[in-house]
């Protein structure tokens, strides 16, 4: 997925699949999250957000299931 890089202390790029409502995160320390079924309008207010990892923690994390791209476990 494409991502495009984002002005945030802990956000480096952010993606989004329209088809598969995949929203993918990368932060700078170089984890990649997706996070599924994410409607268009919620990837549109995280990328006009004044704040994208406070709408991040606030809006997207606690609602919607996430994948860790880079599971150590």
């Amino acid at each position: 997925m494409k991502r495009e890089p984002v002005n945030s202390a802990s956000i480096r790029s952010v993606g989004y699949d329209v088809e598969s409502s995949v929203l993918e995160v990368e932060f700078v320390s170089g984890d990649v999250y997706r996070y599924l079924d994410v409607p268009q309008l919620v990837h549109k207010q995280l990328m006009t957000s004044e704040s994208i990892g406070r709408f991040l923690n606030s809006r997207v994390k606690p609602n919607y299931a996430v994948v860790d791209l880079w599971n150590r476990a």
